[in-house]
């Protein structure tokens, strides 16, 4: 049987077709009933991932703009998609929705979660860059939630992203990243001058400058 995700408690359903719509027939409050208590207000799940019986892949994807999809349609509500973005995991460099009876598989195009503002408060070492996700999620960039900045293979535009938390990464939309740019310090490092900006304390390289 096809294991449905979005009709509550990650239960058995044949429902939900439509599930840019509704979630099959259990409301959102519902199926947060049944969510571990410890993802009320708090991003992780402690429960032991490898002792969990797996149910293979869910039906579902994170397209690189942070849309979820189920079985090919988008899930449009968003107090749901931020629901399942609680017990959202990364093991074994895959991604696994985990509950505290059952885990199953997603796919991720890039990043789960996309960061679609940054606040900056103080100037230089002292300056600390909050950023909020697309599910509403705040993290301070620091020595646990870095910034790190890969280059797309094809074009060669810069691929900014921050940590979130254990090992889910927010892609940084690029007027976002023309921002950090903007608030940008240079430092050199191993030789190489850089342009970076501080956060927490720490300095995080955004590329190296042009000569």
């Amino acid at each position: 049987m096809q294991r449905n995700p979005t009709s509550g408690g990650l239960s058995n359903s044949e429902s939900g077709r439509r599930t840019g719509e509704r979630a099959g027939d259990r409301s959102v409050a519902e199926t947060r009933a049944e969510m571990p208590t410890e993802t009320h207000g708090r991003r992780d799940n402690p429960t032991d991932f490898d002792q969990l019986p797996s149910c293979g892949d869910f039906d579902m994807r994170i397209a690189r703009d942070g849309t979820w999809f189920y079985r090919g349609s988008p899930i449009g509500r968003k107090p749901l998609v931020k629901l399942f973005s609680t017990v959202l995991r990364r093991e074994h460099g895959e991604y696994w929705l985990v509950t505290p009876v059952e885990r199953g598989r997603i796919l991720v195009d890039d990043a789960p979660f996309v960061a679609v503002e940054v606040e900056a408060s103080g100037e230089g070492p002292d300056r600390r860059l909050t950023f909020r996700t697309n599910v509403d999620d705040e993290v301070t960039a620091d020595a646990e939630h870095p910034i790190r900045v890969d280059h797309d293979p094809e074009s060669g535009r810069p691929a900014p992203y921050v940590t979130v938390r254990g090992g889910l990464e927010a892609r940084i939309l690029r007027s976002v990243f023309y921002h950090l740019v903007e608030m940008g310090d240079f430092a050199e490092i191993d030789g190489v001058e850089q342009l970076g900006v501080w956060s927490a304390g720490r300095f995080f390289p955004l590329g190296p400058v042009d000569d």
